[in-house]
C-alpha cells in the first residue's frame, strides 16, 4: 500500500510540475518582430501600434506624454471589437 501511495503521489507531482511548466511557457515570448506591440521610428516621427494597425506621425508628442491620440485609437478599436462580438452573439 505504501508503494502504491508513493507512486500515486509521484504521479500527481509530475502532473503539477507539467502544468506549471506549460503555464510558464505560455507567458514567455520569443521576442520576434511579429510579437511587437508598438514601433517608434524617430527619423520619420512615427509611432505604430501593431495590435490595432494605428500609425501616428506624432512621435515627439507621444514622447512628451501627449498620449490622447494613441489612447483614443486603442479605445475605439477595442470598443468596435466588443460591439462586433455583441452583435455576433445576438
Amino acid at each position: 500500500m505504501r508503494v502504491l501511495r508513493a507512486r500515486l503521489y509521484e504521479l500527481e507531482q509530475e502532473k503539477q510540475q507539467a502544468a506549471i511548466v506549460a503555464e510558464r511557457r505560455g507567458q514567455i515570448k520569443t521576442g520576434d518582430r511579429s510579437e511587437k506591440i508598438r514601433t517608434y521610428n524617430f527619423p520619420q516621427n512615427r509611432v505604430t501600434d501593431h495590435r490595432i494597425g494605428l500609425t501616428l506621425h506624432q512621435l515627439t508628442d507621444v514622447m512628451d506624454g501627449k498620449l490622447a491620440p494613441l489612447v483614443d485609437g486603442l479605445v475605439s478599436h477595442y470598443e468596435a471589437e466588443r460591439l462586433d462580438q455583441e452583435l455576433g452573439a445576438a
